[in-house]
């Protein structure tokens, strides 16, 4: 079932959010102050390709430089991808066949909000990184 909720996903809008988180990477990658938000991106990116079957959790060795990091990107770029992941989320609830994409996106709210310290792993491991 995962595999066939990642496919229409990724036709409907898994490949258009990851182009999305790409391109917002190679251009904080560009800029050499920003490259830890570029992989974040690009991690998310993978995320937002093929999100069923995964979850994120958070590190707990995650440590100050996190933080000063989420609260700039929370500022910058987090709350507008927010807002993008829920009024897509919203659109797609609106139908029955696309609630469980909704949820999708409204699961991809936090990591985009606040992504540093946050690591993304199968569904069937949650807490392997506790």
């Amino acid at each position: 079932m995962k595999l066939i909720l990642n496919l229409i996903w990724l036709v409907l809008s898994g490949f258009w959010l990851a182009i999305g988180y790409v391109v917002a990477g190679i251009i904080c990658c560009i800029l050499i102050v920003t490259i830890p938000f570029g992989i974040a991106s690009f991690r998310i990116a993978g995320y937002a390709l093929w999100p069923f079957g995964r979850t994120t959790v958070e590190r707990r060795d995650a440590g100050a430089g996190s933080v000063v990091g989420n609260i700039i990107w929370l500022v910058f770029a987090g709350w507008w991808l927010a807002l993008g992941h829920i009024v897509t989320g919203v659109a797609l609830c609106v139908t029955i066949i696309g609630i469980p994409f909704g949820i999708a996106n409204f699961k991809m709210i936090p990591i985009s909000l606040l992504p540093l310290g946050r690591e993304i792993v199968p569904t069937d491991q949650p807490f392997a990184t506790r």
